[in-house]
Parts: C-alpha cells; sequence; structure tokens
C-alpha cells in the first residue's frame, strides 16, 4: 500500500484526488495539509485528518501530492527535503526563484514536476514540437489561446508557457512571448510566440496552439472536460515516483 501526503486536500483538486484514490486498493491518503482546515466553517470529508502545516503531521507517507498554491509550496518543498520524502509537484504559477529551489531540492529528493499533470496534455506538448520542428522556416507563426475557469488565479497558464517551451526548444529560432500586443503598433517579428488568456465561467481548461501559415492554418488543441483527467495523472505520477532514487522527473517518463 503506497501511502499518500495530500497538499491542498481542501481545493478543488484536492478533492478530486481524495475521492478517486478512495476508489483504488493500492493508495491510501494518510494526511492532508490545508490552511483552510482552520476555518470555522471546515468539517472533514474523509477519514484522513487534516493539518494546517506539513510540519505539524504525525504520520509517516511514502510519497506527497501537491496541488496547493505557489505561495504554499515552499512550507512543503522543505518539509520534503527533510524527510526525503518523494513530491509530485503540481502547483503553478511558481517563481523563477522556486523552480531553481525545487531543482536543488532534487539532488537529494525525487520530484515529479510537471505544468500538466494530464497524460493528453503531455502529447501535445510532444506533438507540438515535432510540428515546430516540421514547420520551421516554412513561414508559419505560432499562436497559443489558453481558457480557463474565473477562479484561475494564474495567466497566462503553466501549461501554456510549457507548450511555448515545447516549440522553443524544438527551434532553432530563439522565441520571444508576447502576453499583449495592446501597448504595441508594429509588424508581428518572426521570433515571436503570441499567449493569450481567457478567463470565464467554468472552463476547466482549453489549450490551442495555432500554427498560422500562408493560406492555411494548423491548430494543435486539448480540452479538458473535467478535473478528473489531473487526478489520474498524478495518482499515476505518485505511483510511478514514490521508490525512485533523488533527481528530477516529469510527466514523460511516467507516459
Amino acid at each position: 500500500m503506497i501511502k499518500v501526503l495530500l497538499n491542498g486536500c481542501l481545493g478543488a483538486m484536492g478533492l478530486v484526488i481524495s475521492d478517486l484514490i478512495q476508489n483504488v486498493t493500492d493508495m491510501q491518503i494518510v494526511a492532508g495539509i490545508d490552511r483552510r482546515c482552520k476555518e470555522a466553517d471546515f468539517k472533514p470529508r474523509y477519514e484522513y485528518k487534516v493539518y494546517e502545516s506539513p510540519f505539524d503531521v504525525e504520520e509517516e507517507a511514502d510519497v506527497c501530492i501537491d496541488f496547493s498554491s505557489a505561495s504554499a509550496v515552499e512550507g512543503i518543498l522543505k518539509y520534503c527535503s527533510d524527510k526525503k520524502l518523494p513530491l509530485v509537484l503540481c502547483t503553478t504559477g511558481l517563481s523563477e526563484d522556486q523552480l531553481l529551489h525545487v531543482k536543488e531540492i532534487s539532488a537529494s529528493v525525487a520530484i515529479l514536476r510537471s505544468a500538466n499533470m494530464s497524460i493528453g496534455v503531455n502529447l501535445l506538448l510532444k506533438l507540438v514540437a515535432q510540428a515546430t520542428k516540421a514547420l520551421e522556416n516554412k513561414n508559419f507563426d505560432i499562436e497559443i489561446v489558453e481558457k480557463h475557469h474565473n477562479r484561475k488565479l494564474d495567466a497566462p497558464s503553466g501549461t501554456a508557457l510549457a507548450l511555448a517551451d515545447a516549440a522553443n526548444d524544438a527551434s532553432d529560432i530563439a522565441f520571444e512571448y508576447n502576453f499583449s500586443r495592446a501597448d504595441r503598433r508594429a509588424k508581428r517579428p518572426v521570433n515571436e510566440i503570441g499567449i493569450s488568456a481567457v478567463r470565464g465561467g467554468s472552463i476547466v481548461g482549453e489549450h490551442d496552439v495555432i500554427f498560422a501559415g500562408e493560406d492555411e492554418v494548423i491548430t494543435l488543441s486539448h480540452n479538458a472536460y473535467s478535473r478528473g483527467i489531473f487526478a489520474k495523472g498524478a495518482v499515476e505520477a505518485a505511483r510511478f515516483l514514490y521508490d525512485k532514487p533523488a533527481g528530477m522527473y516529469s510527466m514523460f517518463d511516467v507516459l
């Protein structure tokens, strides 16, 4: 039985993961972490105990799944570093300093980090790289449009940035990312990837990578219809990571 510590257990994704793990036979959540457990209207929904801080946790775990927020990441990074506890890091919107800290900790702890836990999105990342290489020097411009619900805090999404990075890494052109053209009246430069963010309603997650050429457009898309796909990916990642040696891993290793 794989024992899981769930950081951000009271958030939308934490609840989906809790429901999912209840129905698997080889995994159990032994404790959760979420600041909201101290709110007056908090009522436990699951059998596991919920702590305000990782440093209050009494239970022993084999792996930690983090679906929290950028502001809560530092605590779980220190806890996993101290405990040498493998960490599936699903939180997006991390700063450059935080990403550097993650890389440093991975020298002594197994960390799997992905901008998106969906298997389909990770396949899309590979397809974007292949398309970029195939269309290079053929006058195709790259634009990315991402859409999410109106409660998402970061923009653009971590997945949109990962898609741009996938194109950038596959190309001989050093692309620059443009997040707004409102303050510029100029022709679109060749070495630019435009990234647009839409926030509205209950959109779970949609990403379009547009390759716009002369008289033709190729669009690679992924649409998420429920948060379940991210939960399934996180659980698969935890199952993969819990007995791995220290190092940095990604969903490509899980596929």
